[in-house]
C-alpha cells in the first residue's frame, strides 16, 4: 500500500485533512470528551503551576494515534495562557535545530514534540540540560579551535508525544515529571464526540446514527470525525444532506467498514494469515511481504486494534488469527492446521 492510499478507518492524518481536523479539536477541558482521569489530573497540575506562577513540569503523552495527544497539548497551552510551539522528532536532525528553537521560547511557553521517541540521541544530549536546569550547550568554531559556551533558555515546558513509549531512551523518560497514557474511547464518549463535531460541520444526524458511527471507530476520536466527514459527503451527493440511519448504513457498506470497524485492509490481514499461511503463526516480515506492506506499519496501525478486539494474537513464532478473527470473517476455524472451510 503506497502513502497515498487513503484508509477510512485509518487514525493516521493525512496532510490535506489537518487543517480540518483543527476546527473539530476542543480548545478547552471543559469540552474535551473522555480521558476523564487524565484530563482532571492535568487540569490539577495547569491549575497548581499557574497559582504558584511557576512552569508546568514536562509532560510525556502515550498512547495509540489519534486518541488527542495533540489536542491535550493545545489545551495545555491554552490554560497556561502561553503559546504552544510544535515539531516532531524526525524534524529535529541538528542540534542547531534545537537551539534555534530553544532560544526563541518566551518564559513559560509550550515545546510540543510529536514521536519523540524518534529523536536522535545527538538532540537528546541537547535537551537533558535544557529540561533540567533550562541551559543548551553549544559548539562554537571547528576543530582545535572548537569551544563549547552555555547558553540560558527560558523556563519552558516540554510535551512529548508517542505512541511507542519502549522507544524511549530511559534518561529522557525519567526527566518528564508528568506521565499520562491515553487510552482507547468508550462508544459513549465517541457518540458524544461525533454529536459535537456534527453540530460543528452544521451536520444533521440522528442518535442511532451518531451510535453507528461510535460503534465502528475502533475506539479512536479522529477515525469518529472521518467517517462523520465521509457519511456527511454521501448523505450531501446522494440524498438531501441529512444522516438517517438508513443513509449512514449505506455509506458505511460503500466504504467497507463493518460493525466492528474494520475495512477492507484489515479484513485482508485476517484473509491472508488465514488463507496462505493456515491461520499461522506467520512472521511479521513475512506477513508484511504477503501483503506488500511495511513491517512497521503493519505493527503500529493495523495490529493494535486487531488484537484488542481479539482477532489477532502475537505469539513467540509469529502472528496467528484467533477463533473470533475466523468467525468475523465468516470462516469456520479449521480442527487442525491443514486447510480451512468456509461458512
Amino acid at each position: 500500500m503506497t502513502d497515498e492510499t487513503h484508509r477510512v478507518a485509518d487514525p493516521a492524518e493525512l496532510p490535506d485533512e489537518r487543517d480540518f481536523d483543527k476546527s473539530l479539536r476542543p480548545k478547552r477541558f471543559a469540552d474535551f470528551v473522555g480521558q476523564t482521569s487524565v484530563k482532571e489530573q492535568l487540569e490539577i497540575f495547569v491549575q497548581a503551576a499557574r497559582n504558584r506562577g511557576e512552569t508546568l513540569d514536562h509532560v510525556l503523552l502515550a498512547g495509540p494515534p489519534g486518541l488527542g495527544k495533540t489536542t491535550l497539548a493545545a489545551i495545555i497551552a491554552t490554560e497556561l495562557q502561553v503559546s504552544v510551539h510544535t515539531t516532531s522528532g524526525p524534524a529535529l536532525e541538528r542540534k542547531v535545530d534545537v537551539a534555534g528553537i530553544l532560544t526563541n521560547l518566551q518564559q513559560g511557553d509550550v515545546l510540543f514534540v510529536d514521536e519523540i521517541h524518534r529523536l536522535n540521541s545527538a538532540i537528546e544530549e541537547v535537551l537533558y540540560p535544557a529540561m533540567e536546569d533550562f541551559e543548551i550547550d553549544i559548539m562554537i568554531g571547528e576543530g582545535p579551535a572548537a569551544r563549547s559556551i552555555r547558553l540560558s533558555v527560558p523556563p519552558f515546558t516540554l510535551i512529548g508525544a508517542t505512541t511507542r513509549t519502549g522507544l524511549l531512551t530511559t534518561p529522557l523518560r525519567d526527566r518528564f515529571g508528568v506521565w499520562q497514557r491515553l487510552e482507547y474511547y468508550t462508544e459513549d464518549e465517541l457518540t458524544a464526540i461525533v454529536r459535537r463535531s456534527a453540530g460543528i460541520l452544521g451536520v444533521t444526524i440522528d442518535d442511532e446514527s451518531a451510535a453507528q458511527l461510535a460503534a465502528r471507530s475502533r475506539g479512536t476520536p479522529r477515525v469518529a470525525n472521518r467517517l462523520l466527514r465521509r457519511v456527511r459527503d454521501f448523505a450531501e451527493v446522494r440524498h438531501q444532506g441529512v444522516i438517517t440511519l438508513d443513509i449512514c448504513l449505506a455509506a458505511l457498506d460503500l466504504f467497507q467498514v463493518d460493525h466492528e470497524g474494520l475495512d477492507k485492509l484489515d479484513r485482508d490481514i485476517l484473509l491472508t494469515i488465514v488463507q496462505k499461511f493456515d491461520g499461522g503463526p506467520v512472521g511479521l516480515d513475512t506477513l508484511a511481504v504477503a501483503l506488500g506492506e511495511e513491517s512497521d506499519t503493519l505493527m503500529d496501525v493495523y495490529e493494535p486494534y486487531l488484537i484488542m478486539r481479539g482477532f489477532l494474537k502475537r505469539t513467540p513464532r509469529g502472528r496467528m488469527v484467533t477463533s473470533a478473527g475466523y468467525r468475523h470473517c465468516g470462516l469456520h476455524e479449521p480442527p487442525t492446521a491443514a486447510g480451512t472451510l468456509f461458512a
